[in-house]
């Protein structure tokens, strides 16, 4: 994630909303939740500009990734090639949608190590301790597209990805996936671009355990003066509780809870959402925000007159 206010973005992810420092350069910070097993899930990195700087898959084994890999170089999208990583991961392909959104897959990664015993997990099967709004882990993020549909391909083409739900617009467009490459019910999602905007972020989420966490976040981010934009609620597709919130930045963060679902069978069919299904609002009739619709970061830069 890019961050034109570095200090405060990074205030943010740690002290209120939860993440942990795993390290830090010149340049970027990298973060983690409770029970990330991973060194680290997002990297916050300084720029002079917002929005996401990249997107990365862990493969299931290094075969995995050169299978992948060799699948991603026939597919006629555009690549960058093998990148050496940074101190979370080991090399990685690098590649990029038809929409700006640049792509990473690797399989060597950097386990996560306490680096003080304040950090250790009372109990051996977690991964450490907690504070602030304190999520669980990283749970997926949403891209915007100026074609879902031709993003859908991309997704299982060069990921191999499943579509578990979509939005099928009177018009005969896809006004938005969700796509899983395990057993989640999703771990990427796209909706249409409204701003005419380029590679841009919607929003990235992490997982809480229970509703109740979330509810405690919304005082927590009251107490710091954060923006919350919509919610607590609860999602229709997906049917996820949720609550988003704009770090300093002004990227869009969520916190969300999906309950015990899971998406086992092999054969699944996407459940399609209607135009006239989706004017119903979310699944307790609640209008969303103008802004949800909106906002994406980068923002766009207005044209003078």
């Amino acid at each position: 994630m890019l961050t034109d206010r570095f200090d405060e973005s990074l205030d943010f992810f740690t002290r209120v909303f939860g993440l942990k420092l795993s390290g830090q350069d010149a340049d970027s910070a990298y973060l983690r939740a409770w029970d990330d097993y991973e060194h680290c899930s997002l990297k916050l990195t300084r720029a002079d500009t917002t929005g996401v700087g990249h997107i990365a898959y862990r493969a299931a084994s290094p075969e995995a990734l050169e299978r992948r890999v060799k699948a991603i170089e026939a597919s006629g999208y555009k690549t960058h090639g093998w990148i050496d990583g940074d101190e979370s991961h080991g090399r990685a392909f690098r590649f990029e949608d038809p929409f700006g959104h640049v792509f990473e897959i690797y399989y060597d990664t950097v386990w996560y190590q306490p680096q003080q015993d304040a950090e250790r997990a009372a109990l051996k099967n977690t991964a450490s301790a907690f504070t602030g709004a304190a999520p669980r882990r990283l749970d997926h993020l949403n891209l915007l597209s100026g074609d879902v549909t031709e993003f859908r391909r991309f997704m299982e083409t060069c990921l191999g990805s499943r579509v578990t739900e979509m939005i099928q617009l009177d018009n005969g467009r896809i006004g938005g996936c969700w796509f899983t490459v395990n057993n989640k019910t999703y771990d990427l999602a796209c909706t249409e671009e409204h701003g005419r905007g380029h590679g841009r972020l919607h929003h990235v989420t992490f997982a809480t355990d229970q509703r109740e966490d979330i509810l405690r976040a919304a005082d927590i981010f009251l107490q710091n003066g954060v923006h919350i934009e919509t919610g607590p609620h609860k999602h229709a597709i997906q049917g996820t509780f949720f609550l988003y919130v704009w770090e300093p930045a002004g990227n869009r963060v969520e916190l969300a809870n999906a309950g015990a679902r899971l998406i086992l069978a092999p054969d699944w069919q996407p459940v399609v959402w209607t135009e006239a299904d989706r004017r119903k609002g979310q699944a307790w009739g609640l209008k969303t925000i103008e802004t949800f619709h909106t906002h994406g970061t980068p923002p766009v830069q207005k044209m003078e007159a």
